[in-house]
């Protein structure tokens, strides 16, 4: 508690003290104005948040990083509050350094930005230079910035050169389909955004190559490779792809609109289906270099991500068909909501296709893998849940036309958005439930599983991956991995076999099992009390 205390309380003095200091700067910079102004208020709280925050947060600081011996270094509070502190600044800084730079586009100066990101960047310098230190450096968390920052940095650059591109295939289209600009000229935005471009490429490669980030195994790295590098990377594909099939379709179509209005988002479509096409192949490749966890969840974000493009293009596909069977909804507007669904369909169902493979055999190694189990169970859950919802907009649609209501409107027009929706949902509720049953019955077929343990803590020295898949091939108990500090002696092997460790568990029942695996071939097998 102590800890957690003081870490906090210097969070938030840090903070209070850069922004004391950023307001001060600004106005130093601001020679246009004077350093009052009119705005008194303003100059009073920087002064208070300076010259009152700034010492409590020097002599926090003076004292913690004085008695900063072992224990403080494995604590958990300081490795949070270095990774906390230094992503808040790298934001700061890079956020309101590159908003100055890309208003010097405009001949646009601004030092109040200029001073914002001058000072939170001397914090990010100043908290980077304390999580590298050979002696005080925390020993926990010490890859939470590394990770985050090349998050933050992936994501500023890949919007910058979306946006980049994208202007210039807009600047393009215009040249077949002229229409009235008012406003700045094309080249001024474009540069704009190839500042966040650089900027966020910049932020990225330090963090991705010169922090090591690129080298990171397990936990929080995985999980943003996964979330971000594929799944994220493969939203903005699907979503840039599906934006640039329904406009070439409306064009096709639809003229009833004007053409430049219809080709209005298909710049910025066709450079986010590029971009994060690139974005997602390379982090695939990672992905596919990585664990035996890291490898099929990749695939099931990939699954998941084109099972809800092509869902909702079902869903909107049934709503266009019911709609141009009513007399109010006649014409153009059933054709785009026909034509968006069309091409949602089209984007998603073959990404759902190729990353889940239904018409193939499934992987007797990922059937009841906890990956593929939570998928299931998740997309089942959803989908059912979003059908009861579902099915109670269309009963009170119909109760509200049975008991009379006056807005006019059929009661096919009133409940066919719903009934869209419903079709679609519960299609997938219906064919991801059959897979989990199917799995359950394979596991339960299975010979030699024996599921008499519920999970087993190992720990270990060695390569964990071959006792972990041997476990859950043989018990199916989930598996907590702790590697051991200790080393293995010379002259002994590297470990127990993974058959060693199976014959070791045969017999044992508990809840909880403890195995420490070696030194050498020694296994000692502990079930816990609950």
């Amino acid at each position: 508690m102590r800890r957690i205390i003081v870490f906090t309380l210097l969070f938030a003095l840090v903070v209070i003290t850069a922004i004391g200091l950023s307001g001060l700067l600004g106005r130093l910079l601001d020679a246009g104005n004077a350093l009052a102004s009119s705005d008194i208020t303003g100059l009073a709280r920087s002064l208070a948040f300076t010259l009152i925050a700034g010492p409590f947060a020097a002599v926090l600081w003076w004292l913690l990083w004085r008695r900063m011996g072992q224990d403080e270094r494995s604590s958990l509070a300081w490795g949070l509050y270095l990774a906390g502190m230094s992503t808040v600044a790298l934001v700061s800084a890079s956020a309101t350094l590159l908003t100055c730079a890309a208003a010097l586009v405009r001949t646009d100066w601004q030092p109040r930005n200029l001073a914002t990101g001058v000072v939170w960047a001397g914090v990010w310098v100043w908290h980077r230079w304390m999580s590298r230190h050979d002696q005080k450096s925390p020993s926990r968390l010490v890859t939470v910035a590394p990770v985050l920052g090349s998050v933050f940095g992936l994501v500023v650059g890949v919007g910058g050169l979306v946006t980049a591109i994208g202007s210039l295939a807009d600047t393009a289209i215009d040249g077949f389909a002229p229409s009235v600009v008012v406003g700045e000229p094309w080249w001024r935005f474009t540069l704009q955004a190839i500042v966040w471009c650089v900027g966020g490429s910049a932020i990225w490669w330090w963090h991705w190559f010169a922090g090591r980030a690129r080298t990171l195994r397990g936990g929080l790295s995985d999980v943003a490779l996964v979330v971000v590098g594929v799944a994220g990377a493969s939203v903005l594909t699907l979503g840039g792809a599906g934006t640039a099939l329904f406009t070439m379709l409306k064009l096709a179509l639809d003229r009833t609109s004007p053409v430049a209005q219809i080709l209005d988002p298909l710049g910025t479509a066709l450079a986010a289906a590029a971009v994060g096409a690139l974005v997602w192949r390379y982090h695939r490749g990672l992905a596919v270099a990585r664990s035996d966890q890291t490898r099929p969840a990749a695939g099931l974000v990939t699954s998941g991500v084109g099972l809800v493009a092509a869902a909702s293009g079902l869903g909107v596909v049934v709503n266009s068909i019911l709609a141009a069977t009513t007399g109010t909804l006649a014409g153009s507007d059933t054709r785009a909501l026909l034509v968006a669904g069309i091409s949602a369909l089209v984007v998603g169902g073959p990404v759902w296709w190729v990353a889940w493979k239904p018409a193939g055999p499934v992987d007797p190694a990922q059937v009841g893998t906890p990956g593929r189990r939570i998928y299931l169970v998740l997309i089942f859950g959803l989908s059912a849940v979003v059908a009861i919802v579902t099915l109670l907009v269309i009963g009170y649609r119909i109760f509200e036309f049975a008991l009379g209501d006056v807005t006019g409107q059929g009661l096919l027009d009133r409940v066919r958005a719903p009934l869209g929706l419903l079709a679609a949902t519960g299609l997938a509720a219906g064919y991801h439930f059959a897979v989990w049953r199917r799995d359950r019955s394979v596991l339960t077929a299975a010979p030699g599983r024996e599921h008499t343990i519920g999970r087993v803590i190992l720990v270990t020295g060695a390569d964990p991956e071959p006792l972990t898949r041997a476990v859950d091939d043989a018990t199916g108990a989930a598996v907590t991995v702790w590697l051991s500090a200790a080393t293995e002696p010379a002259g002994t092997a590297a470990g127990p076999t993974a058959q060693q460790l199976v014959d070791a568990l045969r017999g044992v029942t508990g809840k909880r099992v403890l195995v420490v695996a070696g030194p050498g071939s020694r296994i000692d097998v502990i079930a816990l009390r609950d």
